[in-house]
């Protein structure tokens, strides 16, 4: 009896660890394992999402700069993936049996279960190819997408680049991007990224046991379309752009054409630039790194982004604001002994010419520094106040140029240049006791003042519109309304009443038109230019050749800035770029003679590559290198050891340097 009993309870308890051990197996399998109903998913419904296509970006006349072609990234879920010909599966997508077996490693590291990108960006070609046969890889499919593409391959700086998403943008998001997504790196690409991206949407399909599509699940009732972004049209003249770009190569430097009525960019060049192209594809990484790497930095956004001394052009700027401050009037004369004695006769600033008694109207003809040498002095020295306060005001009224702030385009990365303020000058000299002699060259926009090109194209604006501006800005239009942003209708005043113009516009012309002009040589027939030369001093090489300008006289469509990197003087180089563009964009010609034209395509003026250097002679070129540094700094220190205190407040180093 105790036997059976017994038994009786063994038989019992194994029935119920039979039960408890399926129970906890069925519990894991329903509750905590999901691999199985990802399977089951995976076997009838597989999710696809649908990226939208980015706005196509049009140049003002309608002309497509950038535009979208299909790429497909092929997918692939480890779990499901079974025997299959990799060497077959190699050859079609155009990977090595190593890619193979890392992207494979990746895949399953992210998820076993999940779907992920195998090898991004296949294109038509090879998506055709691999289509006749991936019924025969299990686990693999393709997911459609769209990727740039630049039909003129120009205005790389402008319109920017798109890359993959990083965990930064994701978290930066708050959810909006996930991985696979793409965004705007640079330019309006980045500017506009929240326009033009669009939203993505999710198609849910029926597939079979070999992961073929075999329908729409459920009749498409849980699916989300795909909305396509924002087109947007530029401001961007694109004949203009390709003729600017073409006048620029194998030179280093800036173009900027606004329209002063709109402040609409025409032409925005920056040189050395490179083909956008090379930055989508599946070879974007390495010619990325080819291109951060070059010598001569096309990547860099020379517009917005490099600062140089004005030069000559800032004689314009000196112009109107002493005007404005009543220091100086249209009938004002100066003598110009061939240069501008300051410092109690221990500075000398040189002229070009000898160009004895000088109008305003004059000097700004023939480009004379003497005469904005007595201009700065009355604005320092002989307004009745310190020096640093004089130099507020002055620094106040030249801000409202545009010069040594942003001016807010349209595009990431602008710098404002530089502008010193009096505590800078107050700071170097130990006192606030310093006049206009310690920082003459301000006068003729040299020294430590800097602006960028886009400054420098809408001081032009400013003039051409005798008194004001809009923000300088590269898209016009948003959408299929073609909506402009509010910031770039508002009219700025640069603060010098419209009567103070006149006389310096005709300066100005006089400059291109009569043959005293230092720009004489620039005329375009039939259109009346008014412009400047300049030639920007560079301590480092040559010097920068520097041309602006606007036209026509009346009713102005075009102001232009051109800036030459080591190329000499202004009206040599810059000029004819800046009249061949005006002319090109006002009346769709070019009447230049061809030995000009030749001149200017031909040269070349990108500095010489780097010599690799002997690793044998290396220690002792550093060694040289070293010794002549070391010598550089005792002679200074010996040549300051006998200038006298009172002496050093006198830009020695410009003594004997002319300027135009």
């Amino acid at each position: 009896m105790n036997s059976f009993f017994a038994r009786k309870y063994v038989v019992s308890g194994i029935f119920v660890a039979i039960v408890l051990t399926l129970i906890a197996r069925l519990f894991y399998l329903q509750i905590i394992d999901d691999s199985y109903i990802h399977s089951a998913n995976s076997n009838v419904m597989r999710k696809v999402i649908v990226y939208p296509a980015r706005g196509v970006i049009l140049d003002r006349k309608g002309k497509v700069l950038v535009q979208n072609e299909p790429v497909y990234d092929l997918m692939v879920t480890p779990r499901e993936v079974k025997e299959i010909d990799t060497a077959l599966f190699c050859r079609l997508v155009e990977i090595d049996k190593e890619g193979f077996i890392k992207r494979m490693e990746k895949a399953r590291a992210h998820s076993p279960y999940r779907a992920s990108i195998f090898e991004k960006q296949l294109s038509v070609r090879t998506w055709a190819q691999y289509q006749e046969y991936q019924y025969q890889f299990r686990g693999f499919y393709v997911q459609k997408r769209t990727i740039r593409s630049y039909p003129d391959s120009i205005a790389a700086q402008f319109l920017g680049y798109v890359s993959e998403v990083n965990d930064k943008d994701i978290e930066r998001s708050n959810g909006f991007y996930r991985s696979g997504d793409y965004i705007g790196r640079s330019g309006v690409e980045r500017s506009y990224e929240d326009l033009i991206r669009g939203k993505r949407g999710v198609n849910n399909l029926m597939v079979d046991a070999l992961n073929r599509p075999k329908g729409i699940f459920m009749e498409g009732k849980y699916d989300t379309l795909a909305v396509a972004g924002e087109g947007l049209v530029s401001s961007l003249d694109k004949d203009l752009q390709i003729l600017g770009e073409n006048l620029m190569k194998n030179k280093l430097g800036s173009i900027v054409a606004i329209e002063p009525a709109t402040g609409e960019i025409l032409a925005y060049v920056s040189s050395p630039s490179y083909d956008p192209n090379l930055m989508v594809g599946r070879q974007v990484g390495n010619n990325y790194m080819k291109l951060l790497n070059d010598e001569t930095k096309p990547l860099f956004n020379r517009p917005i982004q490099a600062s140089y001394p004005p030069g000559s052009v800032f004689k314009v700027v000196s112009a109107l604001t002493a005007q404005q401050a009543g220091v100086i009037d249209r009938n004002t004369v100066f003598f110009c002994p061939h240069g501008y004695s300051y410092g109690g006769g221990r500075g000398w600033m040189g002229c070009t010419h000898y160009h004895g008694s000088t109008t305003l109207q004059r000097s700004v003809a023939v480009s004379c520094n003497t005469y904005y040498g007595f201009t700065y002095a009355k604005m320092i020295d002989g307004r009745g106040l310190s020096g640093p306060k004089a130099y507020d005001l002055w620094r106040n009224a030249v801000t409202q140029f545009g010069i040594g702030h942003k001016l807010g385009i349209d595009l990431p990365g602008e710098k404002a240049g530089l502008l010193p303020t009096s505590e800078f000058y107050t700071k170097r000299y130990g006192n606030d006791k310093w006049r206009s002699s310690f920082n003459i060259s301000l006068s003729i926009g040299q020294g430590e003042m800097g602006i960028t090109p886009l400054q420098m194209a809408n001081i032009m604006a400013i003039v051409a519109n005798k008194g004001f501006y809009y923000r300088p800005h590269l898209i016009k239009g948003i959408g299929t309304q073609k909506i402009a942003k509010k910031e770039f209708t508002e009219k700025i005043s640069a603060g010098v009443d419209e009567r103070y113009y006149p006389v310096v516009i005709q300066g100005m012309s006089d400059a291109v038109n009569t043959p005293e002009g230092t720009a004489w040589a620039n005329r375009i027939p039939g259109i009346e230019m008014c412009g400047k030369t300049g030639t920007a001093q560079n301590p480092h090489g040559e010097n920068h050749a520097v041309f602006f300008a606007f036209a026509p006289r009346e009713n102005p469509k075009i102001a232009i800035a051109v800036f030459v990197e080591n190329a000499g003087y202004g009206g040599t180089w810059a000029g004819p770029i800046a009249s061949m563009m005006v002319e090109k964009y006002l009346k769709d010609t070019i009447t230049a003679p061809k030995y000009i034209q030749d001149r200017i395509y031909k040269a070349n003026f990108l500095p010489a590559p780097k010599k690799i250097v002997d690793s044998k002679n290396k220690d002792a070129k550093k060694t040289d290198s070293v010794k002549s540094k070391t010598d550089t700094i005792k002679s200074k220190r010996q040549t300051a050891a006998l200038i006298k205190p009172k002496e050093t407040i006198v830009h020695h180093s410009e003594v004997k340097r002319r300027y135009e």
